[in-house]
């Protein structure tokens, strides 16, 4: 049985301003660069209203919205493979404290966009299953492995800063 979705364009901006957040921590994750994730949003919104027609039950209109978002993301990730910027260039992380944010971003792209998913943005096991289309327990393996990486981080850099940093007696 199919839902038909009758959302008008007030409804769509009240559903799209409510998950503006999480569709920045989403591209964030995966594009990095702040003028590419503003488009892959807005692209993501544009098409989502384009195709809101598709939807199948309003209930799951965010992850609906975040698996066209992420599509988006990763067609912008392939059209600039090649091009480095400024930023990337010059970054060096080794001399430099990381924090929590820098470590997560460290992290590689699936288990980074799972993370965010799950732990910035709110979303269940289920949840985050359903929009990155994996099973369950690849999000529950991808979560693990990356509370591992960022403890093993997090605690290299607590040990880089108490060297370097003198302490006062």
């Amino acid at each position: 049985m199919e839902v038909k979705i009758d959302m008008n364009k007030s409804e769509f901006t009240n559903k799209v301003l409510q998950a503006e957040p999480t569709l920045y921590h989403i591209a964030k994750s995966i594009v990095k660069n702040d003028h590419d994730c503003c488009d892959a949003v807005q692209e993501a919104i544009l098409k989502a209203f384009v195709k809101l027609g598709q939807l199948r039950d309003e209930r799951f209109f965010k992850t609906w919205l975040c698996r066209i978002l992420i599509n988006e993301c990763y067609k912008i990730v392939k059209s600039s493979k090649f091009q480095v910027t400024l930023e990337e260039n010059t970054a060096t992380y080794e001399n430099q404290n990381i924090g929590l944010y820098d470590a997560i971003m460290k992290l590689n792209e699936k288990h980074r966009l799972a993370v965010t998913l799950h732990y910035i943005d709110g979303f269940s096991v289920a949840e985050t299953a359903k929009i990155l289309r994996v099973p369950q327990g690849t999000v529950k393996s991808r979560l693990n492995k990356a509370r591992v990486t960022l403890k093993l981080e997090l605690m290299e850099e607590e040990q880089y800063n108490e060297k370097c940093i003198p302490q006062n007696t």
